[in-house]
């Protein structure tokens, strides 16, 4: 083992010879520390065993099920496509292996390893979070910390800045796998249009590829491309295509040969190109772990950037693999073979699992390799990297193709280290209320472990959903930075007019709400990503007590608001612990109806109509006019919502939203800053942003005395 420190005082360990895997890019020394951790190496294992006292909260490890407390739970990193996420499922679609044990003392802790790590968070035993490493080359860091929050920040600052976006991937997507042709996409921006619903974009599942071959195009279905793109890119609607992580065999097609001729493709333990099966059928892996293939295959975007594309969502690439040939013979040579027996409950299921337990089977980790550094290494070792380094790929393809331009970029399979290269979304969800409800509890995990460009597929990807359940979902979505309505084929559709006229007015009015509020989301979100802060907090880590760390469906989002989303069906509002006194706002009612709600648990109407939310004392938040889009987004007045007790103080961050500009200190400030006085308020304003001229304040005290005010910005 050798030993580390960090400048900030995290430790780090090493123990044998890790595979890099780029996730921390702060610079460790040598120490002469000592590791207090259990650590117990064993047949190609290593088992830790941390030991829980009765009050320590397990918080972390990102996108996962279960609360944001993780006690009681089993989890285990290794990213796996599988959409039937119900309560018992282990693993989902990303591997982020960071996490926070809290109680009388903080300490967090970073296995930085590429593939399987499972964990037994006090499920066999309530006092041990029990690790299992299937490995013995890793790091471990420890990050000492006063607390979670500061612990967190910590991590965040070890492991570089997350993916910024551009402004407009902040505004509201409709997507569906089932818009087949360009006519469907057409009637989609229509409608939304005609019925006065923003719209941002629309993201194109495999139906507009050519035979769902990456970088291709059907000529059938979406002829005229380049064009249709431009057209819809003049009134600020963006399409955002699929890419994934399969290539099919086929002779003539431009990216298979060239993967073939460059040796770009994972290979099987004969050395041939690997074979798997994923939705074009025969499919070959690029080998993202060799720098030449991130290079190669970054390329490969020109031919829809060339069309005036600018953001891509990258799936299947956990890697999913529908199934290799071999096991689908067995299982086929297997029901021929009991064709014409009377089965027994033994034999009908052995039949029946035959074919439904083709899909990811570990065992085709194991069988195809990568290049790494010269050496042949299975998927099986690195497994947790590959969706991390396709979409590095991506973005240092569209970084050269768009230059200094930002482009929306997320996907489905992460692990710590691709936060810096894009976003993601949290899988492929159900249109179930505890999916919902799981959404509000990712947001704060997903944060810890580095990813701030984030959101749910709202409504549900699969299965049927209804109004009201796309309603409640909308309103917790207006607040991720990802606002994506997604959905499969087969199921019903869920664009907010595919409902009745009241569930179409309230989607309206709810996505109007956001644009709203993009000038606030997007100041949190960067000054979050530039001070290396958490965005979304569980309660617990800004106020004491049982009820804190208890309550789990209520999160902070900034130090202003708190969120209360509704997760049950058929409410007409909710119970609402207040650690603290809040002001409840009604932000689409008329004047922002709002309401002091003292400390302690109230019931709280919140209707399908409504967007509610509660401002914490002493805080404010900006808002603007709603829009169709970001483009037409109107700042000349900004708005601002105040609840005042003493004094306020906000900074509104905001830069170009296009470049990077603001990596070189290129960026604009609003500072406001509000004093009580006897019977009025001062209002002090510090602004370098032109685009701002005039300032509109509602502010409200502890008694809810309402005063308005304007004022001209110089």
């Amino acid at each position: 083992m050798e030993t580390y420190k960090m400048n900030n005082g995290i430790k780090v360990f090493k123990y044998g010879n890790p595979i890099e895997t780029g996730a921390v890019v702060k610079e460790k020394v040598i120490s002469e520390e000592k590791n207090d951790l259990d650590i117990n190496f064993q047949d190609k294992h290593s088992n830790i065993s941390i030991a829980l006292s009765p009050e320590d909260m397990v918080y972390g490890l990102g996108g996962n099920l279960g609360e944001i407390n993780k006690r009681g739970r089993l989890y285990e990193s290794y990213c796996t496509d599988d959409a039937c996420h119900t309560e018992d499922k282990t693993k989902l679609y990303s591997a982020h292996n960071f996490f926070i044990v809290s109680g009388e003392v903080s300490r967090g802790y970073f296995i930085d390893f590429p593939t399987r790590i499972k964990y037994d968070v006090g499920y066999h035993d309530k006092n041990y979070l029990n690790i299992k490493i299937y490995g013995q080359d890793f790091y471990i860091y420890i990050i000492e910390g006063d607390n979670p929050t500061n612990i967190s920040n910590k991590f965040l600052e070890i492991i570089g800045k997350p993916y910024v976006p551009p402004k407009w991937a902040f505004g509201y997507f409709q997507s569906r796998w089932g818009y087949k042709d360009k006519e469907d996409v057409k009637k989609v921006y229509d409608t939304f249009r005609n019925n006065d619903i923003p719209l941002e974009g629309i993201y194109l599942d495999l139906d507009y590829m050519d035979n769902f071959k990456d970088f291709s195009i059907s000529e059938e279905r979406f002829s005229g491309f380049k064009d249709f793109v431009n057209e819809l890119k003049e009134d600020g609607l963006y399409l955002v295509p699929i890419i994934d992580a399969g290539v099919k065999v086929e002779d003539g097609y431009d990216i298979y040969e060239e993967g073939i001729k460059g040796d770009h493709f994972c290979r099987d333990k004969d050395g041939k190109p690997y074979e798997g099966v994923v939705w074009p059928g025969k499919v070959h892996f690029p080998d993202f772990m060799k720098e030449e293939t991130q290079l190669w295959f970054g390329s490969k975007y020109k031919a829809l950037t060339d069309c005036g594309i600018e953001g891509f969502w990258n799936d299947m690439n956990e890697p999913a693999i529908f199934y290799q040939e071999k096991y689908l013979n067995q299982a086929i040579e297997y029901a021929n073979e009991k064709k014409g027996q009377n089965l027994n409950v033994y034999s009908y299921f052995e039949l029946k699992d035959n074919f439904s337990n083709l899909a990811n089977k570990d065992l085709y980790y194991q069988s195809f390799y990568h290049n790494v550094d010269g050496k042949k290494v299975s998927n099986d070792e690195v497994h947790n990297l590959y969706g991390y380094y396709m979409t590095k790929s991506a973005n240092l393809g569209l970084s050269k193709l768009l230059n200094d331009k930002r482009f929306l970029l997320i996907s489905r399979a992460s692990s710590i280290g691709m936060h810096r290269y894009g976003g993601i979304w949290t899988g492929d969800n159900s249109s179930w209320w505890s999916h919902l409800e799981q959404n509000i509890k990712m947001m704060p995990s997903l944060n810890m472990c580095g990813f701030f460009y984030i959101g749910g597929d709202t409504g549900g990807f699969g299965g049927h959903c209804n109004g009201e359940l796309l309603t409640r979902w909308l309103q917790l979505s207006v607040f991720t930075p990802l606002l994506r309505n997604h959905t499969a084929i087969g199921s019903a559709n869920q664009e907010p007019y595919a409902f009745t006229e009241e569930v179409m007015n309230n989607s309206r009015n709810i996505i109007k709400g956001r644009y709203m509020l993009i000038p606030y989301i997007y100041s949190e979100y960067m000054k979050a990503v530039n001070n290396h802060k958490l965005m979304f907090k569980p309660l617990s880590f800004e106020f004491k007590g049982d009820l804190a760390k208890e309550v789990e469906d209520q999160i902070l989002l900034g130090d202003q608001l708190m969120i209360i989303p509704i997760h049950h069906p058929n409410h007409k509002g909710r119970y609402v612990y207040l650690p603290e006194e809040m002001l409840e706002v009604s932000f689409l009612k008329e004047n922002m109806t709002s309401l002091v709600r003292e400390k302690g648990i109230q019931y709280v109407n919140y209707n399908l109509d409504e967007l509610k939310f509660f401002i914490r004392k002493d805080t404010m938040i900006p808002y603007t006019k709603p829009s169709k889009n970001v483009k037409e987004l109107d700042q000349n007045t900004l708005s601002v919502l105040a609840y005042v007790d003493k004094e306020a103080k906000y900074q509104l961050y905001d830069d170009d939203g296009v470049s990077y500009d603001f990596t070189k200190g290129k960026s604009f400030t609003t500072k406001i800053k509000i004093i009580k006085k006897a019977d009025d308020y001062e209002i002090q304003v510090d602004n370098t942003n032109p685009t701002i001229e005039n300032i509109s304040f509602k502010i409200v005290d502890s008694q809810n005395n309402i005063k308005y005010k304007e004022i001209s910005v110089d």
